[in-house]
């Protein structure tokens, strides 16, 4: 069984929506993490491994991606997780790997992640009315995409693929052309192709180690041990340790 695309769709729109987001704008996920309150850490981890997410009967949110992974690949797994987070009902911990999973659970986290970094909407926006006609999307149609979505070639060839735009020859030919390659010709800054945010924490962890030390609920020690945890160092040369 695959997952229904209209459902996914509904889904999609309920959770823009609910986020104060428009049908076509793209999303910037390191603002929607910290509005949502999830707890992100970004940490190296093995090539088959590019995300995971958990919550907790509390409420409580944490998602950890992979800082190995392009930033634009990293975008689609955050995406792929917040399906796990707030549309599935019982999600259970497990490791992702978004775009590998032929598991029902998992091919519905990708739709949602797909539909939701790319609306069909925002996509026919930004694509040239002749290229709409004729259905011939160019070099420069495809880096301006990506690079306004924050996605992967990958991720935005299938998209465009799924609604129609491109057949799957012409989508098997960008495939081939060299990424980094072809956003120089074009004048486009490599980064969003390129591994990112090793130990990035999103979040109030820090937050709320500092408010249990004001409050003399923890010691100084145990305040800079948590903010250890998130790879922060607590202590300032020629200042007080405590007075960040």
């Amino acid at each position: 069984m695959k997952p229904n695309k209209f459902i996914i769709e509904k889904q999609v729109s309920a959770f823009r929506t609910d986020n104060g987001l428009s049908a076509s704008e793209p999303v910037t996920l390191k603002s929607l993490l910290l509005k949502l309150n999830i707890l992100t850490v970004f940490r190296p981890l093995s090539d088959n491994f590019s995300g995971m997410c958990l919550k907790d009967n509390s409420g409580h949110r944490f998602m950890l991606i992979n800082s190995n992974q392009p930033r634009g690949r990293q975008h689609f797994t955050i995406a792929h997780e917040l399906y796990h987070l707030f549309i599935e009902e019982k999600p259970t911990p497990h490791k992702c790997n978004p775009g590998y999973s032929k598991n029902f659970v998992e091919q519905s986290a990708d739709m949602f992640a797909s539909l939701l970094l790319m609306p069909e909407s925002g996509i026919c926006q930004l694509v040239p009315e002749n290229e709409l006609k004729t259905k011939s999307i160019s070099m420069a149609t495809i880096l301006k995409l990506e690079h306004y979505f924050s996605v992967s070639r990958s991720a935005l060839l299938y998209r465009l693929l799924n609604i129609g735009l491109i057949s799957e020859s012409t989508r098997s030919q960008f495939a081939e052309v060299g990424v980094k390659n072809s956003a120089k010709c074009f004048g486009y800054d490599t980064a969003l192709y390129e591994a990112a945010n090793e130990g990035l924490v999103i979040g109030d962890f820090g937050e709320k180690a500092r408010n249990l030390f004001d409050k003399e609920k923890i010691s100084e020690s145990h305040y800079m041990e948590l903010l250890g945890k998130i790879n922060i160092n607590g202590t300032q040369e020629n200042e007080n340790s405590t007075r960040c």
